[in-house]
C-alpha cells in the first residue's frame, strides 16, 4: 500500500504545483480511499496507484471538462 501512495504523490506532485500543507493533505486523503479500496479486495498496485490519481483529480477539479476550458465548440 505505502509504495502506491508514494508513487500517487511522486506523480501527482509533477502534475500540480503545491504548497506542502496541500500536499500533505492530498496524501492524507488518499490514503484514506486507498485504505478503503484494499478493504474492498483491491490487491492490485498498479490499480491502486490509478485510481488514486483518479480520485485526487476528481477531488482538485483537473479531471473536469469545463474547468479546464473545453466548451465543446
Amino acid at each position: 500500500m505505502e509504495a502506491a501512495i508514494d508513487r500517487i504523490m511522486m506523480t501527482y506532485d509533477l502534475l500540480l504545483n503545491r504548497t506542502a500543507a496541500a500536499s500533505a493533505d492530498a496524501r492524507a486523503k488518499v490514503t484514506a480511499y486507498i485504505n478503503t479500496l484494499i478493504e474492498a479486495g483491491e490487491k492490485d498496485t498498479h490499480r491502486l496507484t490509478v485510481c488514486g490519481l483518479t480520485y485526487l483529480r476528481q477531488l482538485d477539479g483537473t479531471n473536469d471538462p469545463v474547468k479546464a476550458g473545453y466548451t465543446g465548440l
